[in-house]
């Protein structure tokens, strides 16, 4: 493999889901499920690196989000209204924080999917796939697509009984 560039190594990797039965239709939805599959997984995987990467980072917003809060309610109920504005407008400022954190936990499930549409497209771009007893085709993206959210949701249903993602849900229960 020295000297072989990522997308042929990538390629050599990946075809093999598409070679299991022989059967080159029963393959292609095989093998797209698998691909979709590994996607999910290694973006699950990047998601609890990246969150136990900035786990102090979030500990600290959450603390002092949950704090602003706290401080804002004390001034509601002592009717303090412009303490209770000053602490609500920084109260906001670290939902804000903690929200766009979380959106970025969540789109560091994606990136593997680019990387497998990209890789399909050099294999299945511009081959239709025919909708049967209709006229129309869909191509590889679609296919991708359906075969991503089934394995997403059959993931989703497995993880926790694996070891590794056993542990994430117990930080991740720790964390609440």
């Amino acid at each position: 493999m020295r000297g072989m560039s990522f997308w042929a190594a990538l390629d050599r990797f990946l075809i093999a889901f598409y070679r299991i039965t022989g059967e080159p239709v029963v393959d292609f939805f095989l093998g797209t499920f698998l691909v979709a599959l590994l996607a999910v997984v290694v973006g699950e995987f990047t998601i609890s690196l990246v969150f136990k990467a900035n786990k102090k980072h979030l500990d600290r917003i959450n603390a002092r989000l949950e704090k602003l809060h706290r401080l804002s309610m004390a001034a509601l109920a002592e009717g303090n209204e412009e303490a209770y504005r000053a602490c609500n407008k920084e109260a906001n400022e670290a939902f804000g924080k903690a929200f766009f954190n979380a959106v970025g936990l969540s789109a560091a499930s994606l990136w593997p999917v680019f990387f497998a549409l990209a890789w399909m497209q050099g294999r299945f771009g511009g081959i239709p796939f025919p909708i049967p007893f209709t006229p129309w085709a869909v191509n590889y993206v679609f296919v991708f697509l359906v075969c991503y959210i089934m394995a997403r949701v059959i993931f989703g249903r497995v993880m926790y009984r694996l070891p590794y993602f056993r542990h994430v849900k117990e930080m991740l229960s720790s964390y609440d």
